[in-house]
């Protein structure tokens, strides 16, 4: 037990209110110039939105505090001035004087990205907890989190456990009332703390260790929190093997330890990569069951993807980045062509680790990858938006999507990921299976290593001179040209089937019966709520739009079994929809999109596709078929892969 120790900035964060998802922090520095100024960053690294966290703070107030060095006077609370919306100005605050400000901050957000507080847990980022002080940003911090007894109360003792990347303390404060208890957290800037998300709650735990190619032995925690009944022991024997492959693969990590914080839910799902730990939220029935098979469920397999592109993230945005994220200013946006390079390339690998690891089959990884190229082929904004662009766009349209979102853009993530499967097919390709995606990564890795401060920033031309390393540039180029910058259909057929897996159509699963007259729609009692029109459907033409609520389909009340009925009719088809609440008449042709230009007839695969090997008889056997040679070089375990 340590006392707190003298630091230039100090935070507490007091969680008194956590009934009220209220959070009271006090903050206390001395000023290096007259009238200072607080901000609150805007945005999280990893999520490319304006969040907007200052609108949680409610006001802030500040003291001038009495010591040796000046005559403040510490009865008196000021309120700070807004200048705008996330800064703050201290106008009575002069050079050199002590000032203690106080604000509070609503919580109540259960994302990753921001803060939750509640009778059960307390998560928080610092993005959306600490007003930063302009210009001593560099400064070092000292953070107390009060927890009040009553939030022990009706909880296991023992069990509740504070989870953060940082090392955290407890801490005896004489000044404070003995019913709570502080633990302590130390970062040398700013910028260091608010990459360290922290979590109090009632948790169960494990950790496992990790080499690296000098066989230094790296430690990993695993976190979970919220109602469930996961058979830890299998999934840290799975988490074991992935964290192994990658360490394999890449040589060694930019961390010295790890932390996995998970927080069990109903359904709710995402995670945010951090410098040595990653935040993930997860519906329980992802979690391993005690019955688990040996080849994970798809359920428990989408977790274990989800483990696996955060902790990459480690190597591939923490220490490899895009330039503008360099230093960034998270007062605003910072502008990339460069997301599907670091999104897409995470979500191809996170899955393909699973499989070189051994913790999956290669049969099980082919079905997700089949997965994430039918999302592509059923994605008609593939023809009118770029993958660069999209990356580019991130801030306005990635995270607010709407039912255009499908007819007007693509995914970096869906398509960035298959862009990094055809990149690393025609790198083998182009090298006679010497070289691949992976070897790019590590050479961008090595660079950073090499590096003063141990990360890099990269552009697009960075891209090019590296991959030009590894094949010929104006092949690069040439492809750079065709599937990044420009829009034309990805040769996914082509190298998978060049390397021992074809891509077979499933016809029983067609797009129409996906989408029938091209709308999206669900059973409700008010009739079909449509949720997306395609453009050029037979259902965009007669004038069905988003947020129609189908009453009747000739003369019959409407629902997904009548509608089916008459997806391929050739006659007019008679609808009442409302709109809004106003009752209109439609006359749809099914068959009118018929012989219209439309990507999805463009597509050699318009259906539900599946992926599977190209067999091929052994010479050394009486006739039973294996998988592909080259499928098997292709999905070849790490140790393949130089």
């Amino acid at each position: 037990m340590t006392t707190p120790k003298a630091y230039p900035v100090h935070y507490k964060f007091d969680f008194a209110r956590f009934n009220e998802h209220l959070v009271d922090v006090t903050l206390t520095f001395q000023s290096d110039i007259d009238v200072p100024s607080l901000w609150l960053p805007a945005w999280i690294p990893g999520s490319y939105l304006m969040r907007e966290f200052a609108r949680h703070i409610t006001a802030v107030h500040y003291q001038v505090l009495k010591d040796t060095q000046n005559k403040g006077d510490d009865s008196v609370s000021l309120r700070a001035k807004k200048t705008d919306k996330h800064t703050w100005q201290l106008p009575k605050v002069e050079a050199a004087q002590t000032v203690s400000v106080h604000y509070e901050v609503y919580c109540y957000d259960l994302s990753v990205r921001t803060a939750y507080v509640d009778q059960q847990r307390l998560y928080g980022n610092l993005t959306s907890l600490a007003l930063a002080i302009e210009g001593q940003e560099a400064s070092a911090i000292q953070v107390s989190l009060v927890v009040p007894d009553a939030f022990l109360t009706g909880k296991d003792a023992n069990k509740v456990i504070i989870a953060c990347g940082l090392k955290a303390t407890s801490l005896v404060n004489e000044a404070e009332s003995v019913s709570q208890h502080i633990y302590g957290l130390q970062a040398q800037s700013y910028h260091q703390l608010i990459d360290y998300p922290f979590e109090i709650a009632e948790q169960d735990k494990f950790g496992f260790i990790v080499q690296d190619h000098r066989h230094q032995a790296l430690a990993h925690r695993f976190y979970i929190s919220g109602r469930h009944s996961a058979h830890l022991g299998r999934l840290q024997q799975d988490l074991t093997q992935i964290c192994q492959s990658y360490m394999d693969w890449l040589g060694d990590a930019p961390f010295s330890d790890y932390t996995f914080m998970t927080y069990a839910s109903g359904q709710d799902y995402g995670g945010l990569e951090h410098i040595n730990s990653t935040s993930l939220i997860t519906p329980r029935r992802d979690l391993p069951s005690h019955d688990e098979p040996q080849i994970p469920s798809n359920a428990y397999q989408r977790f274990l993807g989800l483990c696996s592109h955060e902790y990459f993230h480690a190597w591939w945005v923490k220490t490899v980045q895009p330039d503008v994220m360099f230093d960034v200013d998270l007062r605003r946006e910072a502008f990339t062509p460069l997301l599907w390079v670091f999104e897409g390339f995470t979500s191809y690998v996170d899955d393909f680790m699973l499989q070189a690891s051994g913790v999956i089959d290669k049969a099980s990884y082919l079905k997700l990858l089949a997965e994430q190229i039918n999302r592509y082929y059923q994605t008609h904004g593939r023809a009118n938006q770029s993958v660069a662009e999209s990356s580019f766009d991130a801030w306005i349209k990635l995270y607010r999507s709407d039912e255009n979102t499908g007819n007007a853009g693509i995914s970096y993530y869906n398509k960035g990921a298959l862009v990094a499967l055809c990149l690393d097919l025609t790198l083998l390709e182009h090298s006679n299976g010497r070289y691949r995606l992976f070897d790019v990564i590590k050479s961008f890795y090595e660079q950073a290593k090499a590096s003063d401060k141990k990360r890099i920033g990269i552009t697009s031309a960075d891209m090019g001179r590296v991959i030009g390393e590894f094949m010929p540039a104006d092949e690069w180029e040439t492809f750079e040209r065709r599937y990044i910058d420009g829009v034309e259909e990805l040769p996914l057929d082509e190298l998978l089937s060049a390397n021992g897996i074809t891509i077979k159509p499933d016809n029983k699963d067609t797009a129409d019966k996906q989408v029938p007259w091209g709308m999206r729609c669900t059973d409700t009692p008010a009739g079909l709520k449509v949720s997306h029109v395609q453009r050029g459907s037979a259902a965009a033409i007669a004038g069905i739009s988003a947020h129609d609520v189908i009453v009747a389909i000739d003369g019959i009340k409407a629902d997904s079994k009548q509608l089916a009925t008459l997806k391929d009719a050739d006659y007019h088809v008679e609808c009442h929809l409302f709109r809004r609440d106003e009752l209109m008449r439609v006359d749809v042709l099914p068959k009118a999109a018929q012989g219209i230009e439309d990507i999805s007839q463009q597509s050699p695969f318009p259906h539900k596709v599946d992926l599977q090997f190209i067999t091929m008889r052994s010479a050394s056997t009486d006739g039973n078929q294996s998988e592909s040679d080259k499928a098997l070089i292709w999905l070849g375990a790490m140790d393949q892969v130089e």
